[in-house]
C-alpha cells in the first residue's frame, strides 16, 4: 500500500472530473471453493485498489461528488475471527491508511446511497 496521500491524490483528481452524482467501488469478496472457508487466493478489484487502496475482501467504497465527501463501508473482525486470526486492524485504522475518515458499516450503505440519491430527486 503507498502513502495515504497518494489515494487521497487520485480520488481528488476524480473529484475534480466529475461534478455532481455518487460513484461507488466494490471491492471484491472471498470465493470459496467447495466450503465457505477454503477460498481462492483473493484478488482486490483494481479500480477500488487504485483509489482507495485496501487489499482485503468485503470493503466498499463510496465518492460523493456533490458534497466531495468519501466514505469507506466495511464490518470490523468479530471475535469468531480474531481467535482464528489473531488481533486485527478496525475498518476506521484501515481507512486512514488511505486518507478517509468517514467509514460506516457495510449495512449502512445502502441508505447512504438512498440518501444522497433523495437529495438529488
Amino acid at each position: 500500500m503507498f502513502k495515504s496521500d497518494v489515494y487521497t491524490r487520485r480520488r481528488e483528481e476524480l473529484h475534480k472530473k466529475i461534478k455532481s452524482g455518487i460513484a461507488i467501488f466494490t471491492g471484491n469478496s472471498e470465493a470459496s471453493m467447495n466450503y465457505p472457508d477454503n477460498t481462492y487466493h483473493f484478488r482486490q478489484d483494481s479500480d477500488f485498489l487504485y483509489f482507495f487502496g485496501l487489499d482485503l475482501p468485503g470493503f466498499t467504497g463510496l465518492m460523493d461528488f456533490d458534497s466531495g465527501k468519501d466514505r469507506i463501508f466495511g464490518d470490523d473482525y468479530d471475535m469468531d475471527d480474531i481467535i482464528w486470526m489473531g488481533p486485527q486492524p478496525k475498518v476506521k485504522e484501515l481507512a486512514l491508511k488511505c486518507g478517509i475518515s468517514d467509514t460506516e458499516p457495510t449495512k449502512k450503505l445502502e441508505e447512504v446511497v438512498k440518501d444522497v440519491l433523495s437529495k438529488k430527486f
